[in-house]
């Protein structure tokens, strides 16, 4: 069983999301690393990119499989974890503790569209 942030938010794409005030800090969750193995490659934007909901954003690939990243809310991209250009596998180590970008948002209530923890739960359960 994977498991589950109870502070975050989820897409149903399997990516989470932290808010702090108005900034989205936005990782994959456990279930999506476990699913993938070993993560050896971290495809990221540019600070200043602008994301949208739903949409596209960069890719994750394992020995196993290729997974494009999708933002769960709209913005402009502040701050992107240049480490994991170096050590993807951190995404592996700490799905949680390892957030990929941060997005400062233009509509924060896209978050109240995304999934709780109990929703994404059953998500993974199917």
């Amino acid at each position: 069983m994977s498991k589950i942030d109870k502070t975050c938010r989820y897409a149903e794409s399997h990516e989470w999301v932290r808010v702090d005030e108005e900034v989205a800090v936005i990782g994959i969750s456990d279930y999506a690393q476990h699913a993938l193995g070993n993560i050896v490659y971290v495809d990221l934007p540019e600070e200043g990119d602008e994301v949208e909901a739903g949409e596209e954003f960069g890719a994750v690939e394992s020995v196993k499989a290729a997974s494009d990243l999708y933002s769960p809310v709209s913005g402009t991209v502040i701050a992107v974890n240049t480490e994991l250009e170096d050590k993807p596998e951190l995404l592996n180590q700490d799905a949680f503790g390892t957030w990929i970008i941060k997005v400062a948002m233009s509509d924060p209530s896209e978050v109240d569209k995304l999934l709780d923890d109990e929703a994404y739960s059953k998500l993974c359960e199917e």
